[in-house]
């Protein structure tokens, strides 16, 4: 499955190492089962409290004192180090020039036409990084964010008041969440207690704690601002909390807790414009998501994720109305991958896919998380919207695999006809697939220029652009020009298109006139 992410104009700041998801057309089939018999048993019990938090007739709170007691020791500051390389070549640029070195030597410690350099670089050295970490079980096992401890060659744990030190080792981690498993040599800790982050409502009150800014323990309190945030580009599975407590550097892997000091979420990343500051727009993993990392890592060493075979998009007002949906909800598939478990169990480019083993699919992230959280190996129902109608498929998945995806930008082309008001094609031959690097496979007309001031040529996920090729025109397959001017012709309003864009297929609806 595939969403591509969206560009932000802000930067997203990363509080340790600041370092198209598209499922592959291949994947290695997984005996699940065999699998299973090989998965360790989780070496401790988690300490969960599901209950629903009062809402109603709470009364003033008047200080949040006796919850940070509780819950603060369990919250420790993490500390990395790792050597950073020297880059070659002298310090300043104007060092490197030939005329330089002629008279004072190369940068290599040795010397040049007898002259030896006088500024030599400086030998590698140590980088440090500071985050939180959540004490999970009393025996050290501490989740965090994966970029505080990404490339650490060195993690050492304080905890409690005292600041007790301890070495870490990474037990795993997981870089499509940003959730680490570390652990310390550790006995009788204080752990913190779960609680399901699904229950979470907008605007319950949550305490962020963590250790910003190197300095000691801090805790800021905020509401929940938002709920299943993504496309922020930060990681490749996004469901993040929103808050408007406090967060800055250092704060990453610390928790978000509820009134009663429950772990609802692993604080992860700011919104922060030019501008190390917080300003009020926090994500913070949800606890489910790093209890079912954290699960997986301890049970297989690793995240095993579902594999379906399918690129997905939103579902817009105007696609559903061209799809003849009740409703613009669900996940549209945009292509299928041969020989996947989609493939196999007859999905199709257009379905919409609404339900996924009995939960309604509300958007294609809903989707991705649920078959990435699905065990490879078992079967998938699923409920979706062809020809106007409902129909029920079964899938058996596979285990995901990563997989690369190679784009090119196309050129431009003179050769075309009219198509569409503003939009010029041209029939696929061999010249202009060279032009266009159009792959031997993708059968259509290639889109040749877009006016700027046509409908076609309006910002958003229904643009069109040269390079494009049209593969369908209102469901119908066109392999000519002759056939996409024939398919468009007599048609009203919004034009029904499925495009091949940069290696990635999509349909879009692009209306006949500016209006």
């Amino acid at each position: 499955m595939n969403q591509s992410k969206k560009f932000h104009p802000f930067f997203i700041f990363f509080f340790g190492f600041v370092f198209v998801f598209l499922l592959s057309d291949t994947a290695k089939s997984l005996n699940w089962f065999s699998q299973n018999k090989e998965a360790k048993p989780i070496p401790f019990q988690l300490q969960t409290d599901n209950t629903p938090i009062q809402r109603q007739n709470t009364g003033l709170i008047s200080s949040f004192a006796p919850i940070v007691k509780k819950v603060a020791p369990s919250v420790v500051e993490i500390f990395t180090t790792q050597k950073v390389k020297a880059p070659e070549g002298w310090i300043f640029p104007f060092f490197n020039d030939p005329f330089f070195r002629r008279f004072f030597g190369p940068p290599d410690g040795g010397e040049d036409q007898n002259n030896p350099r006088i500024f030599p670089m400086p030998k590698p050295r140590k980088q440090t990084g500071l985050g939180s970490g959540v004490i999970v079980s009393p025996e050290g096992y501490i989740v965090t964010n994966n970029h505080v401890v990404d490339v650490a060659e060195e993690i050492k744990v304080l905890v409690g008041e005292q600041k007790k030190e301890f070495a870490g080792k990474i037990i795993g981690k997981d870089p499509l969440t940003d959730i680490a498993l570390v652990k310390i040599e550790a006995s009788g800790l204080p752990s913190i207690v779960f609680t399901d982050s699904d229950l979470v409502e907008v605007g319950d009150i949550v305490l962020a704690i963590g250790n910003p800014f190197a300095l000691t323990q801090t805790v800021t309190m905020g509401i929940v601002s938002g709920k299943g945030r993504k496309d922020i580009g930060i990681e490749e599975y996004e469901d993040f909390i929103q808050t408007d407590a406090a967060i800055n550097p250092g704060n990453s892997g610390g928790a978000l807790v509820d009134i009663q000091g429950r772990l609802v979420g692993i604080n992860t990343a700011i919104v922060s414009p030019g501008r190390v500051g917080n300003l009020g727009i926090g994500f913070a993993v949800p606890s489910n998501m790093a209890r079912y990392v954290m699960d997986q890592i301890l049970k297989n060493g690793r995240v095993i994720r579902g594999f379906l075979g399918v690129t997905i998009s939103e579902v817009t007002p105007d696609l559903a109305q061209a799809f003849k949906l009740p409703e613009a909800t669900g996940a549209l598939v945009e292509q299928v991958s041969p020989g996947t478990p989609a493939d196999q169990a007859g999905m199709k480019a257009g379905d919409v896919i609404l339900e996924y083993n009995g939960q309604k699919v509300t958007d294609p992230r809903s989707l991705r998380l649920a078959v990435s959280q699905t065990p490879p190996g078992s079967k998938a129902t699923l409920k979706i919207w062809r020809d106007g109608k409902e129909k029920i498929i079964q899938a058996v998945l596979k285990e995901r695999t990563p997989e690369d995806v190679s784009a090119s930008a196309p050129k431009q082309q003179e050769e075309n006809s009219t198509f569409l008001p503003g939009v010029e094609i041209a029939d696929l031959n061999r010249m202009v697939r060279q032009q266009f690097e159009i792959p031997p496979d993708v059968q259509g007309v290639v889109i040749v220029s877009v006016d700027p001031e046509s409908p076609a040529a309006r910002p958003g996920r229904n643009s069109l652009q040269p390079g494009d090729v049209i593969l369908e025109v209102q469901h119908r397959p066109v392999r000519t020009v002759q056939e996409a001017l024939q398919a468009v012709k007599g048609t009203s309003g919004n034009v029904l298109l499925r495009v091949w864009s940069k290696g990635i297929t999509h349909f879009v609806v692009v209306p006949r006139s500016n209006k």
